[in-house]
C-alpha cells in the first residue's frame, strides 16, 4: 500500500514539471512576426504539421501508459516526467502556434470558397474549439493554475486518509476561483453562456447546457428518487424479494480473473490484435488511434466482479476506438465525438447488455467453465440478481445502476452552485454534500472520505465533468430503444452476437468518431435530443421486475 501511495504522488509530481515548459511554449508562440507579409497556403501545406502532432500526443500517451501500467522502471519515472514535459510543451505551442492560425485562416477561405471537405471542416472545428479557450487565459494565471493543481491532489489523498476537510478546503477554495475567472474571460471573449455552468460543460460535452441539464436531471429526480423509496420499503418489507449476494465477495485467485477478463474481450468484441489489457490503480481506456486502444483493470482477489465489469466498462470504451471509420485514421478525429457518447459505449456495455438477463443466460456455462468451480453453487439466476441489487451506498464508485446517476446529480447541483455564487465557499460545500446525500440516497455520511473527499476530481478542477456520467447512461437507453427497433437486443445477448450489436453501434455511432458532433450523431438515431424518459423507463421496468413490484 505505502509502495501504491509513493508512485501516485510521483505521478502527480509530473504535472509541476509541465508548467515551465508550457508557459515557455506559450510565451514564445506567442511572438509571430506580425510585420511580415501574409503568405497564401494550401490545405495539404499543413499535412505534415498535423502528422508531427498526433505523434507527439501518442508518444506522450505511449510513456504515461508505461507509467500507469508498471512498464516503466520505478527509476525511470523522473527521467519519463522530464521527456513528457518537453513533448507536452511543444504539442501545447503547436496548438496556440502561427502555423495553427495559419491553418485556420486557409480552411476559413476553403470554406467560403466551397473548397473544404468534411474532415477538414470537423478538424477545424475541433482545433478551434479548444484554441479559443486557450488562448484566452492569462499566461500568469495559468501559470499559477498549473502549480495548483500540482499539489491539490496530494493534500487531497492526505486530507482523505486523515479524515480532514480542514487541509484540502483552501487549495479546494483556489481551484474554484480559478474557474469563475476562466467563466469570465471566456465571457470578455465573446463566448455566449446563459449560465456560467455552461463554460465548464462545454469542455467536456461540447454544446451541453445547465437548461438542458436542469429538465433532465428535473425528470430523474421527480421519478427515480421516489422509486427508490418505493422499492427500498418493498425490498425491506417481510415479503421482499430476497437477492442474495452473499457470494460476491469471495475470494478468486487473481489467474481465475485473469481468465475471467480473456473469455469477456474474446466474447465482446474487443479485438486484442489492436489492444491490450494490463493492470493500473483505476481502470481506464486509452486510445492511440483505431489500431492501438488498450484498456486496464485492477484485480482484488475480495471483489471479483468489480474487476469483471470494468473489463466490460472499458471494452465499450476500446470498442468503439477501434471501429472509428478507416478513411479517419491518421486525423485528430480519430477518437470519440465526446465523452458523454464515449460514456454511453462503456455504460451500453458494461449495464444494459452486462447486465441483462440475457447475457448471463448466454454465458453462464462458459463463467463456469473458466471460475474453476468457485461458484458451482450459484445458480444462473442467482449470479443475474446479485449483479443487479439495489442497495443505496456512499460511494459512487461502487453504486449499483439505480442509483448511480443520483450521486452525480449532487455532484452536478454543487458544481452549478459553485459556478453561480461567487459567495459560496469551499467551506461551505461539506454541509451541501450531505444534505444532498441524505435527500437523494437517504444516507447521511458519517465521514470526508464516504462524502465530499471521495472523488479525486475536482482537485483537478474538473467541474463539469461529471455529468457525463448521467448523460452517456441516458444516451445509452436511447440507443438500447432504437436497436430494439432493429432486433432482439435480448435475444443477440442471450446467443452473444455481439457481431449483430456491435455492427449496429458501428454503422450508427462508431464509423463517425469526431467527425460529427454527438448531437449530429443521436439525431441520426433519436429526433428527441438527450431525453430522460428512455433512461427511466428502462429502469423502472428493470427494477420493477427484479423486485416484483406492479
Amino acid at each position: 500500500m505505502a509502495k501504491n501511495k509513493a508512485q501516485k504522488k510521483r505521478k502527480k509530481s509530473i504535472i509541476g514539471i509541465l508548467i515551465a515548459a508550457f508557459l515557455l511554449s506559450a510565451a514564445v508562440s506567442g511572438c509571430g512576426a506580425a510585420d511580415e507579409p501574409a503568405q497564401t497556403y494550401e490545405l495539404s501545406d499543413f499535412d505534415a504539421f498535423f502528422d508531427k502532432l498526433i505523434a507527439l500526443w501518442q508518444a506522450e500517451s505511449m510513456i504515461s501508459w508505461d507509467m500507469e501500467t508498471g512498464g516503466a522502471p520505478e527509476g525511470a519515472m523522473d527521467a519519463k516526467a522530464k521527456t513528457i514535459a518537453t513533448i507536452s510543451a511543444e504539442s501545447f505551442a503547436m496548438g496556440i502556434s502561427d502555423e495553427m492560425r495559419n491553418f485556420f485562416k486557409t480552411v476559413e477561405a476553403a470554406i467560403e470558397n466551397e473548397g473544404a471537405d468534411q474532415i477538414t471542416r470537423s478538424t477545424y472545428r475541433e482545433t478551434k474549439r479548444n484554441y479559443d479557450k486557450q488562448i484566452v487565459i492569462p499566461p500568469d494565471e495559468y501559470k499559477a493554475f498549473s502549480e495548483l493543481t500540482a499539489i491539490t491532489p496530494v493534500k487531497w489523498m492526505e486530507a482523505r486518509e486523515k479524515n480532514d476537510y480542514s487541509i484540502f478546503a483552501p487549495y479546494l477554495q483556489q481551484v474554484m476561483d480559478y474557474q469563475r475567472n476562466v467563466v469570465e474571460y471566456r465571457k470578455q471573449a465573446g463566448m455566449v453562456y446563459d449560465h456560467p455552468y455552461d463554460a465548464m460543460l462545454d469542455d467536456y460535452e461540447p454544446g451541453m447546457t445547465v437548461e438542458v441539464l436542469e429538465e433532465f436531471f428535473g425528470e430523474l429526480k421527480a421519478e427515480i428518487v421516489p422509486f427508490l423509496a418505493e422499492l427500498m420499503a418493498v425490498a425491506e418489507s417481510a415479503d421482499g424479494k430476497n437477492i442474495r449476494n452473499d457470494f460476491l465477495d469471495r475470494q478468486i485467485p487473481i489467474s481465475v480473473q485473469k481468465n475471467t477478463s480473456e473469455l469477456l474481450m474474446n466474447t465482446v468484441g474487443y479485438d486484442l490484435n489492436r489492444g491490450a489489457l494490463r493492470e493500473s490503480a483505476h481502470p481506464f481506456t486509452l486510445g492511440f488511434g483505431q489500431t492501438d486502444v488498450r484498456i486496464t483493470t485492477r484485480y482484488n482477489e475480495d471483489a471479483f466482479f468489480a474487476s469483471f465489469y470494468a473489463v466490460m466498462h472499458e471494452s465499450g470504451h476500446a470498442i468503439y476506438g477501434q471501429n472509428v471509420g478507416k478513411e479517419l485514421e491518421g486525423t485528430i478525429l480519430d477518437t470519440g465525438a465526446s465523452l458523454g457518447l464515449h460514456e454511453s459505449q462503456s455504460r451500453f456495455l458494461e449495464n444494459i447488455v452486462g447486465r441483462s438477463q440475457g447475457f448471463w443466460e448466454g454465458i453462464y456455462d462458459e463463467f463456469m467453465r473458466v471460475t474453476e468451480g468457485y461458484y458451482a453453487d450459484i445458480s444462473l439466476q442467482e449470479l443475474y440478481e446479485a449483479q443487479n441489487i439495489v442497495k443505496p451506498s456512499f460511494l459512487r464508485i461502487s453504486a449499483d445502476e439505480l442509483t448511480y446517476s443520483l450521486h452525480i446529480m449532487i455532484r452536478y447541483e454543487i458544481e452549478k452552485m459553485i459556478l453561480s455564487d461567487p459567495e459560496l465557499t469551499a467551506e461551505d460545500l461539506p454541509a451541501l454534500w450531505n444534505e444532498k446525500t441524505q435527500e437523494y440516497l437517504g444516507l447521511t455520511p458519517g465521514n470526508y472520505a464516504e462524502g465530499i473527499l471521495q472523488d479525486i476530481h475536482w482537485s483537478y478542477g474538473e467541474f463539469g465533468y461529471f455529468p457525463t456520467y448521467a448523460i452517456g447512461n441516458a444516451y445509452a437507453a436511447q440507443i438500447r430503444d432504437a436497436m430494439k427497433e432493429d432486433f432482439d437486443l435480448e435475444a443477440a445477448a442471450r446467443a452473444l452476437d455481439f457481431a449483430t450489436i456491435n455492427g449496429w453501434l458501428n454503422e450508427r455511432i462508431h464509423k463517425y468518431g469526431a467527425l460529427l458532433e454527438t448531437s449530429e450523431v443521436m439525431a441520426q438515431i433519436t429526433d428527441e435530443g438527450l431525453s430522460a424518459k428512455h433512461y427511466i423507463d428502462y429502469l423502472k421496468n428493470k427494477y420493477s421486475e427484479l423486485y416484483g413490484l406492479q
